[in-house]
């Protein structure tokens, strides 16, 4: 995989910010998922007048990787109005994939803060936690 850039990854992020559905909270969400492949898989925020069944931007870059074949990855950035970091359902789906991704968590002007999924989710119940079970 070439080096890959964090300004790059962010940008990705806020232009598929504009495609997020947020008719009721009005609060916009990309994210730009990285593979190992180098490939990157976008997703906007979805919401629905039932909230629960919102879909995040982060799990919808997530499911869409994985629905393409894609299973590691390096990074994501996710871009909202106010820099505001992933939800816990988010950092959980991330944690199922490795706690050493890359986040980068940005605002639509292109500031960002870099952190790991390990940092966001410290001490997480993961697929070994289920291997250990007898």
């Amino acid at each position: 995989m070439k080096k890959w850039s964090r300004e790059k990854l962010v940008k990705r992020a806020i232009e598929a910010r504009e495609n997020a559905y947020a008719p009721y909270s009005s609060y916009k969400v990309g994210a730009a998922l990285l593979g190992k492949s180098g490939r990157v898989y976008t997703g906007g925020n979805v919401e629905n007048a039932v909230y629960p069944l919102t879909i995040c931007a982060e799990r919808a870059a997530v499911a869409r990787a994985v629905s393409e074949g894609e299973r590691e990855f390096v990074a994501l950035a996710v871009a909202t109005e106010n820099a505001g970091p992933p939800c816990g359902s988010c950092r959980q789906v991330l944690r199922e994939f490795g706690e050493d991704i890359v986040v980068l968590i940005a605002d639509v002007e292109g500031g960002y803060r870099e952190t790991t999924v390990a940092d966001l989710l410290p001490d997480s119940f993961s697929k070994k936690d289920l291997e250990e079970v007898e």
